[in-house]
């Protein structure tokens, strides 16, 4: 029994058989499944998507019921004459959302109100101006109504989205 054992420092007996290592790491953990924080991160994530969208459903659903709205409205409207009154009233109408005493304005002060916040006036010095008598005429042309329902219809969508 000469070589089995061996005394170490304070005489101790070892087992030269027993060797000592390095610590082993655990594994790591794997990806899935995620931890609770992370279902709940994903949950909330989810939700604002899913409201967004609905937002942004509603929001298109809306601006499509002013489109027909505005066109349905000139649509019904037999003469030149009548279609150009009923684009002054539609943007009568959508005025108040900005103004509450804008539909009470006439002539110039109505036409600068309309090209009020657009970069290139279209109201006072341009197809706009057609509003402002178009409606008393009688010999106003379809492109003069077409080229004024255009740019009638995208103050009125413009002031409706808001």
């Amino acid at each position: 029994m000469a070589a089995a054992a061996w005394t170490g420092a304070g005489g101790v007996m070892q087992d030269p058989l027993l060797k000592l290592r390095d610590i082993h790491q655990p594994p790591t953990p794997s990806w899935w499944p995620p931890a609770p924080g992370w279902w709940v991160v994903a949950a909330v994530l989810l939700l604002a998507i899913a409201v967004a969208t609905w937002f942004a459903w509603r929001r298109r659903q809306r601006r499509r019921a002013i489109e027909q709205l505005f066109d349905q409205t000139i649509e019904r409207a037999e003469t030149p004459a009548a279609k150009i009154a009923a684009m002054s009233e539609l943007l009568r109408r959508a005025s108040r959302g900005i103004d509450p005493d804008a539909d009470k304005l006439q002539g110039e002060a109505w036409l600068r109100f309309l090209d009020r916040g657009l970069k290139v006036p279209m109201f006072a010095a341009g197809v706009g101006s057609t509003l402002r008598d178009g409606g008393f005429r009688r010999d106003v042309s379809a492109l003069e109504v077409d080229g004024l329902r255009e740019v009638t219809r995208a103050r009125f969508l413009d002031w409706m989205a808001r």
